[in-house]
């Protein structure tokens, strides 16, 4: 399987508490990974072959080559 394009998204915790949720590819979407970032701390991942989405819960802002956007969920 060849992945899509080796692009980098940025996650930057807003608050304590951040999940980063990896969703997998197939005909099966499952969770695969999880990480839990406190206000300030910044992950830096990418699609892989493996991952297909990200799920964000909590406030975070997300960059990425398209864009930013402030995840303000409660």
């Amino acid at each position: 399987m060849t992945i899509p394009n080796n692009d980098f998204f940025v996650i930057k915790a807003l608050e304590d508490g951040v999940n980063v949720i990896g969703l997998t590819r197939g005909t099966d979407t499952r969770f695969h990974h999880s990480e839990k970032l406190d206000k300030g701390e910044v992950m830096i991942a990418q699609f892989t072959e493996h991952t297909s989405a990200v799920k964000v819960r909590g406030k975070a802002v997300i960059q990425t080559s398209h864009g930013e956007i402030t995840n303000e969920a409660e």
